[in-house]
């Protein structure tokens, strides 16, 4: 019998929101198993929703990685909520994900104001529990009993996995019986050249100084694949020639660390021999160009490819 014929498997949505830094991402790649969404030490990191697709024998869960909830300032940071309501539209099930080892009262009213507007079930993940005493961990859940009727309160690890195994089954409780929506081998909605433009951007904001991560945005020029070799061509966009200068480093050796280490990461990944090429470009005030913030979707980017097929037609 397949997983599909039993009466009990059960399939649906989940949208995994909360503030910058919450572990989001990192909850997401354990979930899924591998890493599908970028994560580093600086906020704001995740740009778009990322769907990463959990199947086992009792159920499939689609999980959705969404930009940490700020208040939006830029017009990019306001995209990045856009990003975070159009999540919330017709999942199953939502899971607030607080950071248990520092709470922030204004940005914990926001997750249970999103929590108490969603008419759906939720599920309050507190992360980060391994580093709270006990003593401080269980008043902390009783706060967030009182202040709303979730399904569930588990404190988790996501870096470590603590939990993991029980908020999945959670999930599976209040999803509605349904047939898997995507193939049981496949891990994410993404496009490998954007999951390829994230690892690159990762791998800069891991190595640059702190005032390069929000003003950086990378893109895929050409994606060529050969039976032996995978060319990749990518520009990273900087807002000042100051941000430009520190991502190419003394001599270009910092762009070739950045584009090492993104090699050998997507080698491991894609499980193909690939050559990565980095441009670094001055674009002043992108995040502030609406055409500029709306082309960092990669549903926009699969638009402007179909299109240049077309035309090339």
């Amino acid at each position: 019998m397949t997983a599909t014929s039993k009466k009990s498997y059960r399939a649906g949505f989940v949208a995994i929101i909360g503030r910058p830094n919450a572990g989001k991402s990192t909850l997401v790649n354990r979930l899924v198993g591998q890493k599908i969404a970028i994560v580093t030490s600086k906020p704001q990191t995740t740009r778009n929703r990322i769907q990463g697709i959990v199947t086992r024998t009792d159920g499939q869960i689609i999980l959705i990685d969404t930009p940490g909830l700020h208040d939006g300032k830029s017009l990019l940071n306001r995209q990045m909520m856009r990003e975070v309501a159009a999540a919330l539209e017709g999942i199953d099930v939502l899971v607030l994900m607080a950071d248990a080892s520092a709470m922030e009262p204004h940005s914990d009213a926001l997750l249970l104001d999103r929590a108490k507007r969603f008419e759906g079930k939720a599920i309050l993940a507190l992360n980060k529990a391994d580093k709270l005493p006990k003593q401080k961990l269980l008043p902390l859940i009783g706060a967030f009993a009182r202040a709303h009727a979730f399904a569930a309160i588990l404190p988790i690890s996501a870096l470590k996995g603590d939990g993991c195994e029980e908020l999945l089954r959670e999930i599976l409780k209040l999803l509605p019986e349904s047939e898997p929506y995507f193939p049981e081998d496949q891990v994410t909605d993404q496009p490998e050249r954007f999951l390829a433009g994230e690892i690159v951007r990762e791998k800069a904001i891991s190595l640059t100084y702190h005032e390069v991560p929000h003003a950086l945005a990378v893109s895929t020029d050409k994606w060529e694949e050969t039976p032996k070799l995978l060319r990749i061509q990518m520009t990273l966009t900087v807002e000042r020639a100051s941000q430009k200068k520190i991502l190419i480093g003394h001599k270009g050796e910092m762009l070739k660390k950045i584009g090492s280490q993104a090699r050998k990461e997507l080698e491991e990944i894609l499980g193909a021999k690939i050559f990565l090429d980095l441009f670094v470009r001055v674009s002043e005030n992108w995040r502030e160009n609406p055409m500029a913030v709306r082309e960092l979707d990669w549903h926009t980017q699969l638009e402007y490819l179909g299109n240049k097929k077309g035309e090339s037609a």
